[in-house]
Formats: C-alpha cells, structure tokens, sequence
C-alpha cells in the first residue's frame, strides 16, 4: 500500500503544493525585481538632480568671486551665500589657484585639516573637464565627505563646497525604499568607498564594494539579478548616478513583499506529508550539501582575505548556489590578485625611492653636518686648553658637551636611516645591533637570539626584513606597554623566519588586512605591504592582556 498508494499520493500532492508554490513564486520574483529596478532609478535620478542643484550653486558661487578677490570681498560673498548651507552642511570655501585655503565658512575642524594638494584630490580634479568636479575625502567620522570643486579658469579663485553624503542619499532613498528584515541599500563612489547604508547586511559577510552589481553600475549599467542567500533569493537591482559615476544598489529578499497568509494556504497541504522522514532527509542534504560547503567556503574565503588566491579555488562541492558563488569568488580574486600585483609594484617603486632618500640623506647628515660638528668640538677643545678663567672655560665646557651629544644623536638617526651594519656584516648582525639600540635609547629589555648558519639575501629583502623587525619594534615602544621583548631570527636551509614576541598588553587583530587601515593600524599594515613585495609571510597573534608576536616567514631555496 505504501508503494502503491501512499508514495503516489505523497509525491503527486508534493508536486501539486510546490508546482504552484514554484509558480507563485516566479510571478512574485519577477515583480519585485521590477519594482526594485524602477525605485533604484528612481532614486539615481533623484540624486542627479540634487546634484546638478549643488553643481549651479558652486558655479554660481566661482563666478561671483571674480569681481573681487581680498579677504573681505571673499567673506562677504560666503556671508551672502548661507543660504547654501543647508546644502552644503560642510560648508563652502575659497582657495587660490595654488591650492591654499582663503576664506571659509562652515566646519572650521574640516577646512583646515582638508589637505587639497595631496595627489589623490589633484588627481581626481585634473581627471575631467566638467565645470564642477564632485569628489569624496575621508571625513572625521570615517564616513566620507563630497567635496564639489570648480574647474580654475584664468585667474578666477576655486569655489569649494562640502556636503556629507548621508542626507542627500537618505532624501533620495526615502520616497523609493524602506529597509525591511534583511533588506538595505547603499551607494558606492567610483573608487569603490561606501558612501551610504540603509538597512543591514551583516548578515552576508561580504563587503560592500565586491557585492554584485556594484561594477555594473560603476561601469555605467543598471538592471536586476538574483542571489541564493541561505534559505532566501534576494533581489539585487542596481543603477549609476551618471553625473558623478556612483552605483546605487538595492538588495532585499523578494519573498518579504508577498503576503503571508498565501504561504500558510499553499503549504497547508504539507501536514499530510510524515513531517520526520522530510525533517531527516532535509536534514541530511542540508548538512551534506549547503553547511559543510558553506563552511569550507568560509575558511577559503578567510585564506583568501589574507591573500592566499590559492585556497578559494579548490572545489567544496555543495548545490549549484554555493558553487556558483565560489566561481564568482575565483574570478573576484583573479582581478584582486592582478589589482595587487600592480600596486605592490607601485608601492616597490615607492619604496625604493624612500629608501634612497634616506641613504642620501644619510650621506649628507654624515659627510657634511657630522663631520662639521666633529670639527666644531675639536676647535672647542682647542680653545678650552687655552683659556685659563674658569668662567669661561665652564661655558665651553658646556658647549663641547652639547656638540659631543648632539654628534651621537646624529649618528644614531644616520643608522637608523642608513643601517650600515645590514650593509657590511648582514641581516642578523644588523638586528642585533638595532636591539642594542633599542634597549640603550627607551630602556626596554629586548632579547635577542640567532639559530642556524645565516645565509645573505638580496639587498631588497634584507632591507624590507629589517624595516619590518625595526616598525615592530618600534610598535613595541609606543603602544604595548611591554617590560621584556625578544628578536628570534633562525636560518635554515630554505626558509628564514622572524619573530617579535612582547609581554605587553596586545590587542585585538583585524580579521584581515583590508581591516588594518579602517581601525587605524597603519604599522601593520606597513608590515603586510612590506612582506607581500618580497614574497614573505606574515603571521599576527595576540590576546588582550597576552602580549603580541609577530612572525615573519621568509622561504630561501
């Protein structure tokens, strides 16, 4: 009876209840797609025309600079233009054609630590020729700033306006979407910063920047796609807002808009199914076929974030969602592998340059100002032997004393820009000495110890190595608040490895180097950079209250 009558009727009501829940679910998927591609350019449209509004006022403001450019013509045009300010929350400023702050009104904090001249903004303000250029710049908050900035022609001053992104976006978002379970929006600038959130996605695990169709909106494209998130299809709908190159994103699962007494009605039927034998089979597929891959996925993910591109291509298995999203992943990280091969090249270039700066500086503060000092001293000791008025002789006692400490702390700041010991007698004696220093100048006990033969690597990697020994060195001095510290270096036949260990009061470490920056840990993330250009792994581990050892890892066959 069970095969004859029982299982047909099982599957034929199975086939029934999800074919028409199947149905009513495509009709509801497509129509909310629909609707989230007409709000999100519905609310791209808004954003363009509250910017082109922004655009006219700070044209307008230029154009009423040129008939006069003093100090007091150039307060009073920003005194007349506070209208502008519920605008430009900000505030508005003017700059010559050199790029120096005139006159400003508004957040006084903002203007005068607002650095215009740095390579980034020059940049972004050279990169078109629109009238006025729209541009984001960290704020004090961590969330960014838009700077609208006229084109300088002839002699004319630059109108500058600044306006925080967060109620121009909301303004626009409120009248098309209203966040709802694990719905939200945001908007991302062309340089791929968050600009806006509404709503919260924690629960993707994903940043921002890499959702999907943020670089279709970045490139210029709007439409729809769906995401398998769990147990739920989320609706993905994207625009760009043309005047300034942003993409607008909405996502929210497309099950939330449908009514919930149609679900209950269409699943009603499923009380004849033996609810144990489906909780077991689904069960098992679950565990078999969406967790344990998920998992495995999570952890690859997690290498990846580290910088092993390796780790996410090895298959996990599961159903065609989680392997679609690991193709997905794979090819993000072929673009994030070949993006970070041409900045670290980049950041190579800099380097290099940096450290021939400082060996040229080195040079001169040794040849020219450190023996100038030592001939100093020598013609005071000189003129101490001959003056017999003990006055006087006191005075240049005193002088041959601030020579003789002002040529050793010259040469202290020499070897720290030029390590001439890495140079002569290599790496190891090199960090041995700069252990001794660090002990003689901040009185901290630092251990230092060698194992195995030492074998010379190029000059690139002994620097780079060195650099990072003496930056965790000196995060050891500034932030952990340690009594004792130890140097490890230990030579074997193909790898060199490093360690820093401190007993001071550590920290929390970021999940991943993209977090460094973000929570202000520019040493570690100096260290990262370093030990990416030269092949080498670096490897963090510290607990509050447990002290902090950092790991180098540097292969030499």
């Amino acid at each position: 009876m069970f095969a004859i009558i029982i299982l047909p009727l099982t599957l034929l009501l199975l086939i029934i209840t999800f074919g028409g829940l199947r149905l009513h679910q495509l009709s509801m998927r497509n129509l909310v797609g629909e609707r989230d591609v007409r709000s999100a350019r519905a609310a791209a449209n808004a954003l363009t025309e509250q910017l082109s509004h922004r655009k006219s006022a700070i044209q307008s403001l230029a154009l009423r600079s040129a008939s006069g450019s003093s100090p007091e013509s150039l307060a009073g045009i920003l005194a007349e233009s506070s209208h502008l300010l519920p605008d430009f929350d900000k505030g508005l400023a003017f700059y010559s054609q050199g790029y120096e702050l005139l006159e400003y009104v508004g957040d006084s904090s903002f203007w005068e630590g607002l650095d215009v001249k740095s390579a980034q903004i020059q940049e972004k303000i050279a990169g078109t020729n629109d009238p006025v250029k729209f541009l984001a710049v960290p704020g004090s908050s961590g969330v960014p700033v838009i700077l609208a900035v006229s084109t300088p022609k002839s002699e004319d001053l630059i109108a500058v306006g600044a306006f925080s992104p967060d109620h121009l976006i909301g303004m626009a978002l409120a009248d098309v979407f209203s966040p709802s379970g694990a719905g939200y929006a945001f908007v991302i600038d062309q340089d791929k910063r968050l600009l806006y959130q509404i709503g919260d996605q924690s629960n993707r695990g994903e940043a921002l920047p890499n959702h999907p169709g943020v670089s279709e909106a970045l490139n210029g494209a709007s439409g729809s796609t769906y995401l398998q998130i769990g147990g739920d299809e989320h609706v993905v709908a994207y625009s760009p807002v043309e005047s300034v190159g942003w993409a607008l994103v909405i996502d929210e699962p497309w099950d939330v808009v449908t009514s919930p007494l149609l679900r209950v009605t269409e699943f009603a039927p499923l009380v004849l199914i033996p609810i144990l034998l489906l909780a077991l089979v689904a069960l098992w597929f679950g565990t078999n076929r969406i967790v344990q891959p998920l998992r495995s996925l999570e952890e690859k993910a997690s290498a990846l974030g580290w910088g092993d591109f390796e780790a996410i291509e090895a298959p996990v298995g599961g159903v065609a969602e989680i392997r679609r999203l690991q193709t997905e992943l794979i090819h993000l990280s072929q673009k994030v592998k070949a993006a970070q091969q041409g900045l670290r090249g980049y950041i190579g270039v800099m380097t290099r340059g940096l450290e021939e700066e400082r060996r040229r500086l080195a040079r001169e503060l040794h040849d020219d100002t450190l023996q100038s000092l030592i001939a100093l001293n020598q013609r005071v000791q000189l003129a101490r032997l001959s003056m017999s008025n003990a006055p006087e002789k006191q005075t240049l006692d005193e002088i041959q004393k601030i020579t003789e400490n002002t040529i050793r702390d010259l040469r202290r700041v020499t070897r720290a820009l030029r390590p001439i010991y890495l140079e002569d007698l290599g790496l190891a004696a090199a960090l041995e000495m700069l252990v001794r220093e660090t002990q003689q100048l901040h009185g901290l006990e630092v251990r230092f110890q060698r194992e195995g033969v030492e074998q010379r690597l190029t000059e690139e990697k002994e620097l780079a190595l060195y650099r990072m020994v003496q930056e965790a060195l000196s995060n050891v001095v500034r932030h952990a608040g340690a009594a004792h510290a130890s140097v490890n270096i230990s030579f074997s036949p193909s790898l060199l490895i490093i360690q820093v260990v401190d007993d001071g009061k550590g920290f929390v470490v970021p999940d991943s180097p993209s977090a460094f920056a973000p929570g202000g840990h520019y040493g570690l993330l100096g260290l990262f950079e370093r030990a990416e250009l030269i092949g080498a792994k670096l490897e963090i581990l510290s607990e509050q209250g447990r002290g902090t050892r950092v790991i180098a890892s540097l292969p030499t066959a």
